[in-house]
């Protein structure tokens, strides 16, 4: 499952993020036939770097929200959860020992 959610945010990504070189090299073909000028061209890739980015960011929290809504719904004890049982289960541990540890010869009383 968690091999499907890497594949699917990378082919989101991949859809989504592309380089500074490729939007550049992209847009020099417009400059080079005289549709843009060499400003225009930068402020658009700089607009498409920026969306980029932002869709990036976005999907990303998406993916993050959607990853832990799962995770709830699985019912996967948490850390948490996991650190309070083993201390719960130190405890009854050491309880238990201590009801069972041989009582001395001599009894409990001290002289």
């Amino acid at each position: 499952m968690i091999d499907l959610i890497k594949k699917t945010m990378l082919a989101g990504i991949g859809a989504t993020v592309t380089t500074k070189e490729k939007i550049e090299g992209a847009l020099h073909e417009y400059v080079e036939k005289g549709k843009l000028s060499g400003q225009e061209a930068k402020s658009l890739a700089d607009r498409i770097i920026a969306d980029g980015k932002q869709e990036y960011e976005q999907a990303r929290d998406d993916l993050g929200k959607k990853f832990q809504e799962l995770l709830l719904k699985s019912k996967l004890a948490t850390r948490d959860e996991l650190a309070a049982l083993e201390k719960r289960l130190v405890h009854l541990e050491a309880a238990h020992t201590a009801k069972h540890e041989p009582k001395s010869e001599h009894g409990t009383h001290k002289h």
